[in-house]
C-alpha cells in the first residue's frame, strides 16, 4: 500500500531524531513527530501505539527497503545501531530503478515539445542518473505525440506571462485573415485538444468581456508588452464552467447547451460507452436491433460535427433537427465528392 504524506514525515522525524548516534524515548519520538505534523499541517496528535508501529515498519518492512538498524537501550532509548545509517541514504532497489525509468520516459513524451524547456532539463538530469546506474527499460506507455507541431515553441513565454499576469504583444496570422495583425493580449489559459495548444485571452483593442481563443500554431511572434501597459482580466471567465458544455475549444458567447439525442449503431455502441462523445452523454434506450439511442448536453460547435461525422454511418443525430439537417448535408456533399470523381456505383 502506499504511504501517505503524513506517515512518510513519521518516518523522517524518527529517522532525524536517531541520527549520528542519538538516542530518544518513545515519549521524545512521540512528541517530535507531533510537532512536525502540526508544522506541516497545523495539527498533530500521534498515539503511542502509531509510532511503534512506525519503528516496526522502519525496521522491517520489504516495501520501504529501509530495514533501519534500530535498537532499544537500556529498555528506554531507540538508537541506530550504525552510527552513520539514515533512511535518506538507503540505495535504490532494482524496481525502485525500474518504476523511475518508467516514469522518466513517460515525462519525455509528455515534455517533447520545446515549449517546456525546465521540465525537459529535469528529465535529461532524471534520464542520466538512471542511466549511471546501468540500468535501461524499454518505455511501457506510449502518449500521442506530433514533432511536426508548430508553435510549441510559444507554451512556455504565455505560461510565464499567465503565472506573472502580464500582457504580451503578438503577431498573428489567421486562416481567416490576408495579412498579420498586431495586438496586445492577456492571456488566461492554455488548452491542448487532440494535440494542438490554444491560448485564451482579452485582445486589448476588444470589446470589454470578449473571449478570444488563439491557436498557437498561428502566432508568429510573441513579445513584452509596452511598459505599464496594464493586464485585463475578464471577471466572469472561470476556466472549468466555461469548457464543461463544450468539445473542444470553440464557442462563442451566444451560444446555448442543446439537448442532443443520437442513434449508435450496434457494432459502434461499445466504443461510444466507453469513449463518450461528452462528459454529460447518457444511455438512453436500447434498441431491437442492438443499436442504442444516447444524449449529450452540449455547445453545437465544429468540433462536436467533426466527432460525429468521423463514426461516419455509425451515428445518426436523431435531435434537434437543425443540427440533424446539418450533419445530413456534410455527408451528402462528402459523397458528392466521390461521384464528381466517378467512383459511384
Amino acid at each position: 500500500m502506499p504511504i501517505n504524506r503524513n506517515t512518510l514525515l513519521r518516518y523522517k522525524t524518527i529517522d532525524r531524531m536517531l541520527r549520528n548516534g542519538r538516542r530518544a524515548t518513545l515519549q521524545e519520538l512521540i512528541d517530535a513527530c507531533n510537532d512536525a505534523l502540526y508544522e506541516h499541517n497545523g495539527y498533530g496528535e500521534v498515539s503511542r501505539r502509531t509510532v511503534q508501529h512506525d519503528i516496526e515498519e522502519m525496521r522491517y518492512s520489504r516495501e520501504l527497503g529501509y530495514y533501519a538498524p534500530i535498537k532499544v537501550v537500556d529498555r528506554k532509548y531507540y538508537k541506530y545501531e550504525d552510527y552513520d545509517y539514515s533512511i535518506t541514504d538507503v540505495p535504490l532497489s532494482e524496481t525502485d530503478i525500474r518504476q523511475l525509468a518508467e516514469a522518466v520516459e513517460l515525462l519525455k513524451q509528455m515534455s517533447s515539445f520545446k515549449g517546456f524547456s525546465d521540465v525537459e532539463d529535469v528529465v535529461n538530469r532524471l534520464e542520466d542518473h538512471v542511466a549511471s546506474m546501468r540500468y535501461k527499460v524499454d518505455p511501457v506507455i506510449l502518449l500521442e505525440s506530433n514533432d511536426r507541431l508548430r508553435g510549441l515553441e510559444h507554451i512556455t513565454p504565455l505560461h510565464d506571462a499567465i503565472l506573472e499576469q502580464s500582457p504580451v504583444t503578438i503577431v498573428y496570422k489567421s486562416f481567416q485573415w490576408n495579412e498579420s495583425q498586431q495586438f496586445i493580449f492577456s492571456p488566461y489559459i492554455l488548452k491542448e485538444f487532440r494535440n494542438r495548444w490554444f491560448v485564451f485571452g482579452r485582445r486589448h483593442d476588444s470589446p470589454e468581456g470578449l473571449l478570444l481563443n488563439l491557436a498557437l500554431d498561428r502566432i508568429e511572434d510573441i513579445s513584452d508588452a509596452p511598459k505599464k501597459t496594464k493586464y485585463l482580466k475578464i471577471k466572469s471567465f472561470r476556466p472549468q464552467q466555461y469548457f464543461k458544455d463544450i468539445i473542444g475549444v470553440s464557442r462563442f458567447p451566444d451560444d446555448e447547451v442543446v439537448h442532443v439525442v443520437f442513434r449508435v449503431k450496434a457494432s459502434e455502441v461499445p466504443y461510444v460507452i466507453t469513449k463518450p462523445l461528452h462528459q454529460s452523454q447518457k444511455e438512453v434506450e436500447r434498441l431491437v436491433d442492438g443499436s442504442m439511442l444516447f444524449s449529450i448536453d452540449v455547445i453545437l460547435n465544429y468540433e462536436l460535427q467533426r466527432d460525429i461525422l468521423g463514426y461516419g454511418d455509425g451515428i445518426t443525430v436523431i435531435a434537434p433537427e437543425e443540427f440533424a439537417y446539418k450533419i445530413q448535408e456534410r455527408l451528402r456533399n462528402a459523397v458528392s465528392n466521390y461521384e464528381d470523381k466517378g467512383l459511384n456505383n
